[in-house]
């Protein structure tokens, strides 16, 4: 990828005491949780359709919350998908990392295919919460799209092994949209959270959806280290990912360097990830060929979102709205654009994350407040492992004894 000048390159500010980061782990985990929902809710009405599609339906680009594509049709239009998304309502992207961060919570520890078999289907299929695009109590189950009931299909009633079940499902971005968690549990250590999503989605995808999920990880775990920049993430990215993500990745960034305002790259970065994209030109008429497994392909979310992290040099609101007018699976885009901008320490707007906590009827932040309590107690149980590990290998002889 080509590096973009200095106005591109946002990181965190530095305070004027000594160079530390401006933004906390806290804070870091507060913008890329709320951020992806934020993400999230902004994309779900306009989910599908291209951005000529969306520029018609709502008199041009789309600029904040608005509400669903058919009206107050929303239960009838769509029967087969009878949810209310738009007015600020969350969809399963959320649900899902929500129910990510309570495993998170129950373990206390780094997580497994198994976590998800033991920990969060049952959450899925057994605890009841608010679904916003139901208007109702109900299990998440519910909500779920078939790639996501496929957890509980194979888990559940399969009993297939938990690091296998993933194999056969539909690939796409079903693991991936919910795993900036394993990311900042595994903050400024990218192969580490690579590492850990790919062995937590064994459960749910293959191929190149459990590659996306990896780099996903990895994408905001980079993000959230200090001095932090999208082209630091996306380095970081193409430094792990395998196959056509990889490619992808790199094909994508390479024609986001070229913008600075997403209007103007909304058609050259579907043209670059078009190849590497299963789905087809039609979105909702998907190819015979769409979602296979294969090498030589990827899904097309991660790249985007990443594209428009470069496009957007950062900046939170122009790399959300540039993923929602993007169009196709812009919800799930959103998602990811939001948790890397929101990781890298731009603010999510106020305004937005007020009006989806309220209208999703979701407390945006207690999650966060879980999971850096989760991820300062994982750390510390890492230094302890490493110590212990350190010592044994000295005294096994493979190195000189510390000071």
């Amino acid at each position: 990828m080509t590096p973009k000048d200095s106005k591109g390159s946002k990181g965190p500010k530095e305070d004027e005491s000594g160079g530390a980061p401006a933004h906390s782990l806290a804070d870091r985990i507060t913008g890329a949780l709320v951020g992806a929902a934020v993400g999230d809710a902004l994309g779900g009405p306009v989910e599908g359709y291209s951005p000529d599609r969306i520029a018609e339906r709502h008199g041009g680009r789309v600029h904040g919350i608005v509400g669903p594509w058919h009206g107050d049709a929303w239960r009838t239009a769509r029967p087969i998908a009878p949810y209310h998304k738009g007015d600020g309502h969350v969809t399963d992207d959320t649900l899902m990392t929500h129910a990510l961060v309570r495993v998170y919570d129950r373990v206390r520890d780094h997580l497994d295919a198994y976590a998800v078999a033991d920990h969060l289907v049952p959450d899925l299929m057994t605890n009841p919460r608010w679904i916003p695009e139901l208007e109702a109590e109900a299990l998440p189950l519910h909500r779920l799209f078939l790639a996501e009931k496929w957890l509980v299909t194979r888990l559940a009633y399969g009993h297939a092994d938990p690091r296998e079940a993933g194999v056969g499902n539909i690939v796409n971005c079903g693991a991936a949209m919910y795993m900036a968690p394993v990311g900042l549990v595994n903050a400024a250590n990218p192969a580490a959270g690579y590492a850990e999503a790919l062995d937590v989605t064994g459960a749910h995808q293959s191929s190149y959806g459990r590659e996306a999920a990896g780099v996903l990880a990895a994408a905001v775990a980079a993000a959230t280290a200090p001095g932090a920049t999208p082209d630091s993430v996306v380095a970081a990215c193409l430094s792990l990912a395998k196959d056509g993500t990889r490619t992808a990745i790199e094909k994508v960034c390479e024609v986001a360097a070229r913008y600075r305002d997403f209007e103007s790259a909304l058609g050259p970065l579907r043209a670059a990830v078009a190849p590497y994209d299963t789905v087809g030109p039609d979105y909702r008429a998907p190819s015979l060929a769409a979602r296979r497994p294969s090498r030589l392909h990827s899904v097309e979310e991660l790249p985007v979102a990443l594209g428009m992290l470069v496009v957007s040099g950062g900046d939170y609101r122009h790399a959300v709205l540039g993923s929602v007018n993007y169009g196709r699976d812009c919800d799930s885009i959103a998602t990811m654009a939001g948790a890397l901008a929101g990781a890298l320490g731009s603010p999510v707007p106020e305004e937005w994350a007020k009006t989806v906590a309220d209208a999703s009827r979701l407390d945006l932040w207690a999650p966060a407040r879980t999971l850096t309590e989760v991820a300062r107690e994982i750390f510390d149980r890492d230094v302890r492992r490493r110590r212990a590990h350190e010592q044994a290998f000295r005294t096994l002889g493979g190195l000189p004894c510390s000071d």
